[in-house]
């Protein structure tokens, strides 16, 4: 068996169509009001943030209705935006409200992100540098801007990959919450080859998979709060 690196919990995302549609759902949700985080020229998205206890977070990401196209040219031409925010199937999951889309997982050093990717392309999407203010990050993003997958499946279950460029992670930036990650779950239909993806890239200890391929993709998040645990769906 091959080694793999231990994969760590990087953050949460919850897609919404707006931040202010997002940022009600989580406060409601969770007791705690997210705060402001800043905006993605190269994807068109902005995002607000919640603090998690450990080294993660919470990112309400959406459509920014302010975006200029990063490369000047007609929207049609720009790259599908990230976690398939420009799809019709989430657009209109969107339109019922926010939801938790997706997760992401830190790749930390000495691995290499970018030359991980290049010696399993087929297992792994193209990685494209970022920033946001003084952040500066790589992350995995398909070519078609749909979540990561592995032989079809994925719908969000299948993680993001990300290693950060900046020695101060987002965590350390935001206001202690209060908030942490009791338990990551996912149910897949194809349960068996997303497991079999967590397993390859190191993950798998993160996040409890149904292996009822009878269901629906879902993640949930229970995550304690002062008030108790909670849901996130």
């Amino acid at each position: 068996m091959k080694n793999v690196p231990v994969l760590e919990l990087d953050h949460l995302v919850v897609a919404a169509r707006t931040l202010d549609e997002g940022s009600r759902f989580v406060a409601d949700t969770l007791g705690v009001e997210p705060v402001a985080g800043g905006a993605h020229a190269a994807m068109g998205t902005h995002n607000r943030l919640l603090g998690l206890w450990g080294g993660a977070y919470l990112e309400i990401i959406a459509i920014d209705p302010q975006a200029e196209d990063s490369a000047g040219q007609d929207p049609s031409q720009r790259r599908p935006r990230w976690f398939a925010l420009d799809e019709p199937a989430m657009q209109a999951r969107l339109a019922h409200g926010p939801f938790l889309a997706h997760w992401a997982v830190r790749v930390p050093r000495p691995k290499d992100l970018a030359r991980w990717q290049s010696q399993y392309p087929q297992r792994i999407a193209p990685v494209i540098p970022m920033a946001r203010g003084e952040l500066t990050w790589r992350i995995t993003v398909p070519g078609d801007g749909a979540f990561p997958s592995w032989q079809g499946a994925g719908d969000g279950v299948v993680p993001t990959l990300i290693q950060w460029d900046t020695p101060q992670h987002p965590s350390e930036r935001l206001p202690q919450t209060g908030l942490a990650i009791k338990a990551l779950k996912a149910r897949h239909p194809r349960a068996t080859a997303v497991r079999e993806q967590l397993d390859w890239l190191g993950c798998a200890h993160l996040i409890e998979l149904d292996e009822n391929d009878a269901q629906a993709p879902a993640l949930v998040a229970q995550i304690e709060t002062p008030a108790g645990v909670r849901e996130l769906r």
